[in-house]
């Protein structure tokens, strides 16, 4: 919030602190259960694909190190996601638990805005936890002196994305049809962001190239290699975080109209 609106909707921006803040602390009273909801399937496709692929032989010794930055920031982008599509689907159902939020004196689309805002907390609160887990799984992971500042930037965007997204999902999407749609776009999401594999070494594969480079994950998994694995082939992270920047704007915009379509319905 600038200070500028600050003194031009004070009461709406106590508003805004007061209900993110409430998500905050409901969230804190369940960390335990979150954390696993949220850690459980990165935990193991970091085993699974870091460990013991690469204990067994048919992995190369520093697959490792290339895998960590992608699981990384794959957490990021399905946690943001999750953290608001679902509650969306439920508070936009027969219940119309969403009601309760539009009652408070907040803008419409300020609601909104909490939501991904809080989807995105949760989101760097469990890549966080990702970096001591690839700690206990692999013994040890990528970093770089200096490295933060990029780190935390590359998460931020990549977790606003993620709520954007998840935000068009959660209301565009009748609650009848989530799961069948979750499979639909979980899946091809997990497999074409690049969290596995390095973007330009898919260079003799040009037609996947080309679909990776439309899933915004490609450039959370990207800008994290080439802040943490700086010598394995990456885009540019300038790249990175231009993309992701507009990806936000684009998503973020259709999903307020959405929320805005259906608060006021």
């Amino acid at each position: 919030m600038t200070a500028v609106a600050e003194r031009a909707h004070p009461s709406a921006v106590r508003a805004f602190r007061a209900v993110l803040w409430r998500d905050i602390w409901v969230t804190g009273r369940e960390l335990p259960t979150f954390l696993a909801q949220v850690v459980l399937q990165p935990l193991f496709l970091l085993f699974v694909f870091g460990r013991v692929l690469t204990d067994l032989g048919y992995a190369q010794a520093g697959y490792a190190e290339v895998l960590f930055p992608g699981i990384v920031a794959l957490t990021a982008v399905l946690t943001a996601l999750q953290s608001t599509a679902f509650p969306l689907v439920i508070d936009f159902s027969f219940l119309k638990e969403i009601e309760d939020r539009l009652l408070a004196p907040l803008p419409v689309s300020w609601v909104a805005a909490e939501k991904m805002a809080f989807a995105a907390l949760r989101a760097l609160v469990a890549s966080a936890v990702m970096f001591p887990v690839g700690v206990l799984v692999l013994g040890s992971v990528p970093w770089r002196a200096g490295a933060l500042p990029l780190v935390v930037a590359v998460l931020v965007l990549g977790a606003l994305a993620g709520a954007s997204l998840g935000m068009v999902l959660g209301t565009s999407v009748p609650a009848n049809r989530i799961n069948v749609v979750f499979a639909l776009v979980l899946t091809p999401i997990l497999f074409t962001g690049c969290a596995q594999f390095p973007w330009r070494s898919l260079e003799s594969l040009r037609w996947f190239q080309v679909v990776t480079a439309v899933n915004p994950l490609t450039y959370v998994s990207e800008g994290m290699r080439g802040v943490l694995t700086p010598d394995v082939p990456h885009m540019p992270v300038w790249v990175c975080l231009l993309v992701l920047v507009g990806a936000i704007g684009l998503l973020g915009t259709f999903g307020v109209r959405g929320f805005l379509r259906r608060a006021l319905d």
